[in-house]
């Protein structure tokens, strides 16, 4: 049986890429670090936001992975954008990279603007916490 579960209460709008709740019981928390588009080298990659939310998902799931861990752990993200607009603008095509790299298991979930992130290139950060059996 998952440690996770999603709660999604019909009072509330229906959730889109995200679960309202989550409740978690396991052995182990994995806090995930936030990751970029940085690659092996430590520069940023892609140009675009899909590009780059592709490469930080990415690097989050390998963490994750490297931890024990796989994307239906995830209880709980959280995505840092430089441009809510243009996140907004492309949550369709980012909804299709999170279904392909994490499936439909949905974490809590919240987008936040920044102003800027560590690296100046970087559009989006993503990071989480993980619960393990």
């Amino acid at each position: 049986m998952s440690p996770i579960h999603r709660i999604n209460p019909a009072e509330l709008s229906p959730p889109a890429g995200f679960s309202h709740a989550v409740t978690a019981t396991g052995s182990q928390l994995v806090f995930l670090a936030g990751q970029t588009a940085l690659d092996q080298r430590g520069d940023i990659v892609g140009s675009t936001l899909p590009e780059q939310f592709t490469a930080a998902l990415t690097n989050l799931l390998a963490a994750l992975r490297a931890a024990g861990g796989a994307p239906a752990d995830l209880a709980r993200v959280t995505v840092y954008a430089t441009d809510v607009a243009d996140y907004r603008a492309n949550a369709a095509e980012l909804g299709r990279i999170w279904r392909r790299l994490a499936g439909r298991d949905y974490p809590a979930m919240a987008v936040i603007g920044a102003a800027r992130l560590w690296d100046e290139q970087a559009l989006v950060e993503i990071d989480g916490v993980a619960v393990l059996p």
